[in-house]
């Protein structure tokens, strides 16, 4: 009689356990995910299909869950960076083009003339690749002039390569840069460059969403991804890290993210900073160097300086403070005529995204 009650409650816990399995959510099909982005993009984007079918091969491709706020996130960006424009056209480029190209002469000490007349060269097309450049529409376009050009000279890349005037491009206006590190994995095959990829829609969603999404956060909002978007990967937790060291060292800083000067063993301001508090810390200054080259990853966050450093900033002012900052940086580029912010543009695409959100309902 015992061995039958003891394989009945067996058999009990074993349908007890069954009864609270979670369930397996559903795959979610290509179609519905694009269907959804279609639903979701503005009335007038133009090639709808089109834009899904890249934004949904480009999350497929990096395992990136279609969610709502994930497609928002997206698409708030790509409307606030191009207005879906694969190629956008810049208003005055030709003017912008001359002058950031001047200013890239001086810093590498080649005389404006030897500039000049190297670009008097007739190009492919018969016209010259300074009328080229006077009639620049794009940033695409006045990217293909350099590569055309940097290929027709003789010792074009080691004189003119760093003249290249365009670091950005692309619907989401990703980093050029940034596009040539985490290239790896990119699904497309490249005919060209990774550069002439990120001007092309496919590559500019897919690296746009790599810098976008591509990253693990504790952010509570979106809000906070948009200015990393701007400023950098971790610049939002990086910037309330900053303001917490402010807080208790007394030392005023800069909330831009930038925590430490990558490539340069000399210390910056924030470093600085944090070795004033060495002491209160109970950490070396080479301690203090190594748990800030963690800045640029979500590692920072379990490391001794910064939890020892939210801890001392709490007990200073007696309340919780936040670990996510907008950055205060002021916008540079040769495109941009007013003063702008890092919070102004994560503002920007935050309303587009709570407006996506509403419609996503």
């Amino acid at each position: 009689m015992q061995k039958y009650r003891i394989l009945s409650l067996m058999a009990l816990l074993v349908l007890a356990g069954c009864s609270t399995k979670t369930p397996e959510k559903p795959a979610v099909r290509p179609a519905d995910v694009k269907a959804q982005i279609v639903k979701l993009m503005p009335a007038k984007v133009g090639d709808r299909q089109g834009w899904a079918v890249d934004i949904t091969a480009a999350l497929a491709a990096q395992g990136i869950e279609p969610s709502k706020e994930n497609l928002c996130s997206v698409l708030a960006v790509t409307e606030q960076e191009s207005g879906f424009q694969a190629d956008p056209q810049v208003p005055g480029l030709a003017r912008i083009a001359w002058k950031e190209i001047d200013r890239r002469a001086d810093q590498l000490h080649i005389p404006h003339f030897v500039v000049r007349t190297a670009l008097l060269i007739k190009s492919p097309n018969g016209k010259s690749y300074s009328e080229r450049l006077d009639n620049v529409r794009s940033e695409k376009q006045l990217s293909a002039i350099f590569d055309d050009f940097i290929n027709m000279v003789p010792m074009g890349q080691k004189l003119f390569g760093s003249l290249n005037p365009v670091r950005t491009g692309g619907p989401m206006q990703v980093s050029i840069a940034f596009a040539e590190v985490h290239a790896k994995g990119y699904p497309y095959p490249i005919t060209g460059s990774i550069r002439q990829e990120v001007f092309s829609r496919r590559g500019g969603m897919y690296f746009g969403i790599v810098h976008l999404l591509g990253y693990p956060a504790n952010y509570p909002q979106p809000i906070y991804r948009f200015a990393d978007f701007n400023a950098g990967w971790y610049a939002s937790r990086n910037a309330a890290f900053q303001s917490a060291v402010s807080r208790v060292s007394g030392i005023p800083l800069a909330l831009d993210g930038d925590v430490i000067n990558y490539g340069n063993d000399k210390p910056g301001s924030t470093e600085l900073a944090v070795r004033a508090l060495g002491k209160r810390l109970d950490m070396s200054n080479a301690a203090i160097r190594s748990a800030l080259e963690k800045g640029d990853s979500l590692e920072f966050e379990k490391t001794g300086l910064y939890q020892r450093v939210f801890a001392l900033a709490e007990k200073t002012t007696g309340k919780t403070l936040p670990r996510e900052v907008l950055p205060g940086i002021q916008l540079e580029s040769p495109k941009i005529t007013r003063k702008l912010t890092t919070a102004w543009f994560a503002k920007r695409v935050d309303e587009r995204y709570q407006r996506c959100m509403m419609k996503a309902q």
